[in-house]
């Protein structure tokens, strides 16, 4: 039997946040129901942040409602970003099932992303994790330029274990090394990995971005070292709004691809997901980034053997 892999579909949120057409909460919607309908079991749904701030995702709450009182929702666990109180609150009053918070490691990110300190954020992350938790919230919180900073440079892996040891402290479901610039190498994801007890290895989750073409590369070292916990977006959507030129997310349809021939189980039809993929890129008017997308788009939606 094969041994399963957790993939967390991040595209309805991370996906969407840096593009210039907003979908509509219908659009969404459908996508959501189309990604529920490929397999894909852990899906980030919205974003409890300012509007002015993320327009795309402004309408969260309303989006939130409605998917969680659809059926489709029941058997997936669905997962919306906040930044503060003011979006626990709101995360709380959709229902979502789970949130996920924010730290980096980076003092001059935090400023610009959240504008707080890291020992700040550090303390409100442990505070509104609490609070999840008492209203029988799942967490998972990312720690994000865990490998480079667009205003700090490279992230020394000792700097990202003492943010790691505090994270840890709150006792979250899942911890998640970001790759917010897309800058990571085999090299640099081996030496910061290996340095996490083994004991805490099955909550931890990666979170690549492909600037460099490496994401897939950076997942090799994370499965070699018992890594099982990754973020992908459908088609390679995504960006940081807040870091020039970190473009897409690892490409779930690629990620999907490489698991499997490794033995893996994703538990995504791949196809369904491709079809998916394609038809929220005809409604954003843009290409994605997956090859395997590509690939299957050629064959028929059949994968090469």
């Amino acid at each position: 039997m094969s041994e399963a892999v957790v993939i967390t579909e991040v595209g309805p949120r991370d996906g969407l946040q840096n593009e210039a057409l907003c979908l509509t909460p219908e659009q969404k919607f459908a996508w959501l129901k189309a990604l529920a309908g490929a397999g894909l079991r852990r899906l980030e749904i919205g974003s409890f942040v300012r509007h002015d701030a993320v327009p795309q995702l402004a309408d969260s709450d309303e989006l939130c409602r409605r998917w969680l009182a659809d059926e489709a929702s029941k058997d997936i666990q669905s997962i919306a970003l906040v930044a503060n109180d003011k979006g626990l609150e709101r995360a709380l009053a959709s229902g979502v099932p789970e949130v996920a918070l924010l730290c980096a490691v980076s003092e001059k990110f935090n400023q610009r992303n959240i504008r707080q300190s890291v020992q700040q954020s550090l303390e409100g992350a442990t505070s509104r994790a609490r609070t999840a938790r008492e209203h029988g919230r799942r967490v998972r919180i990312y720690i994000s330029t865990a490998f480079g900073c667009p205003f700090e440079g490279p992230t020394a892996p000792a700097r990202v274990m003492q943010v790691f040891e505090k994270v840890v402290a709150m006792e979250c479901d899942e911890l998640v090394f970001g790759d917010t610039l897309g800058v990571a190498t085999p090299r640099a994801v081996r030496e910061l990995l290996q340095g996490i007890d083994p004991a805490c290895r099955p909550k931890v989750g990666l979170h690549f971005h492909d600037t460099y073409g490496t994401a897939l590369a950076n997942v090799m070292v994370g499965l070699e070292l018992g890594y099982r916990r990754f973020d992908a977006s459908a088609a390679g959507l995504g960006g940081c709004p807040y870091a020039a030129g970190a473009s897409g997310n690892l490409a779930s349809e690629d990620l999907v691809y490489v698991l499997e021939q490794e033995g893996f189980d994703t538990g995504v039809d791949l196809a369904a997901l491709a079809r998916a993929s394609s038809e929220v890129l005809k409604t954003l008017k843009r290409p994605g980034s997956s090859r395997v997308r590509a690939a299957l788009l050629s064959t028929g939606m059949e994968p090469i053997r």
